[in-house]
């Protein structure tokens, strides 16, 4: 909650009439109300950011920086609209069955997952490695889809539905990348604090790996967010990207030749969906209505 404050008048009323008179009541009450929306979006997000592992009340004091008293008060509340659910058992709190509800009406306008799942394959079949699809969300990336080699040591650094920070991760590295360098720095500035919880990572350390990528054509990241796995990405579509494909594996399996032959393996399949894409693409991104007549 956002505390009002009025400057102090002479004469101290406390009748209805004076509230509702100040000329700057709805605009601070619009940005309360702004600023709620924020809270709670920020703690589904804090929530969702464990996966479906969920997340004790101490977690998320942690993760959101906010006292105890509101996110217990906040969380309580959440829970009655069916926005996040708690076990009885673990004590941990997830992502509640309303979201699921609205997701199912929201799932037909976000199905890139559907159009990348055959090149997902063929990329876990020829590379033998586990095969990641991210997708741009603002300034963050999340895991939609995933497919698995037949290596029988596997690097599972995601679960469909995590999101991190733009560039933390090879896929999210290699959308970053992509983007023009303005809007990348700015990204990479505004995330800064939140970095630091996944290792390495900093703007210094980003702004070299996005430098060294876009020299590529490809991101690279070897034990960085996750000890002793490796990763390579490529985003697409090349003038807007809205999403990458990264290929993770233990890093003794992606040394320099390996990882070159992999990105290649990548890019080819990459190729194939920005054809896909174009083809089912509504409006202007399809063209201007050649096939009409």
């Amino acid at each position: 909650m956002v505390e009002t404050k009025i400057k102090p008048s002479r004469k101290r009323s406390t009748g209805p009439d004076e509230a509702s008179a100040t000329p700057s009541d709805p605009e601070q009450h619009a940005r309360s109300g702004t600023q709620s929306i924020e809270r709670v979006v920020g703690m589904l997000r804090v929530i969702a950011s464990r996966g479906r592992r969920g997340m004790r009340i101490a977690d998320v004091v942690s993760v959101s920086g906010l006292p105890m008293s509101t996110c217990f008060r906040m969380l309580q509340r959440l829970e009655l609209e069916g926005l996040v659910y708690r076990d009885a058992l673990t004590r941990k709190y997830h992502l509640g069955p309303l979201l699921y509800e609205l997701g199912l009406l929201a799932e037909p306008r976000y199905r890139l997952s559907e159009v990348c799942d055959e090149a997902l394959q063929v990329i876990a079949d020829q590379t033998q490695d586990t095969v990641y699809l991210s997708e741009r969300r603002g300034a963050e990336s999340i895991c939609t889809s995933r497919a698995l080699g037949d290596y029988p040591i596997k690097a599972l650094t995601l679960d469909v539905g995590i999101r991190r920070p733009m560039g933390v991760g090879a896929g999210g590295l290699a959308i970053l990348s992509a983007l023009p360098e303005a809007e990348a720095d700015q990204i990479v500035e505004a995330a800064g604090p939140q970095y630091a919880k996944f290792g390495p990572f900093d703007p210094d350390f980003l702004r070299a790996a996005v430098a060294e990528s876009r020299t590529r054509g490809y991101s690279f990241l070897d034990s960085a967010a996750t000890p002793g796995t490796a990763a390579v990405g490529v985003a697409f579509p090349p003038n807007n990207p809205i999403a990458a494909i990264s290929v993770a594996a233990i890093s003794n399996r992606l040394g320099p030749a390996r990882r070159v032959e992999v990105a290649k393996i990548i890019q080819k399949q990459v190729r194939t969906i920005c054809t896909l894409l174009q083809s089912h693409a509504p409006g202007p991104a399809a063209g201007p209505r050649k096939k009409s007549n």
